[in-house]
């Protein structure tokens, strides 16, 4: 497959509302495969069809443990409780790194790369890397829900 560029910040169509995908086929399959080479390749842990200028209702998911990929085509956020904050960055945003609240839990209903219609429930870090790619497709940046930005040194002592 492809590594796609990425698109930084300030580039229009990442403050855009994305357009939902109509058609299933094998190039939105070919879509899904470039944006996971992509997010790989610069080592995130999700990525959203705007982050590679395209205007499409389409994002992917994995923070490398068992849930595996998750592919996300016009995903919907059915229900969300809990709070949790902790650090976000963005593949748009290099380099930037800054304190965001979100929900702990998030059920969300999408469609998968043959359009068969799934739910799927994430708590934590998932459901956190969930809402970030899903607000990516409504044009919301995190930077708009940052309520502090970490300084390089703050974030070596969170790696480690």
């Amino acid at each position: 497959m492809a590594v796609r560029k990425i698109v930084h910040y300030p580039a229009e169509i990442l403050e855009k509302k994305c357009k939902e995908v109509e058609v299933f086929d094998k190039k939105l399959a070919r879509l899904l495969d470039d944006m996971y080479d992509t997010m790989i390749e610069h080592d995130g842990v999700g990525l959203a069809a705007p982050q590679i200028g395209l205007d499409l209702r389409v994002a992917i998911v994995d923070i490398d443990d068992d849930s595996g990929t998750i592919e996300m085509i016009n995903p919907q956020i059915l229900k969300q409780e809990g709070e949790q904050t902790g650090p976000e960055g963005c593949l748009s945003f290099p380099g930037l790194y800054g304190e965001v609240t979100r929900p702990n839990y998030v059920m969300i209903e999408a469609f998968d790369r043959k359009g068969r219609k799934y739910r799927l429930e994430a708590e934590g870090f998932l459901a956190r890397a969930i809402q970030h790619e899903i607000d990516h497709l409504d044009g919301i940046l995190f930077t708009s829900k940052v309520t502090r930005y970490y300084e390089e040194d703050e974030l070596k002592g969170e790696e480690e």
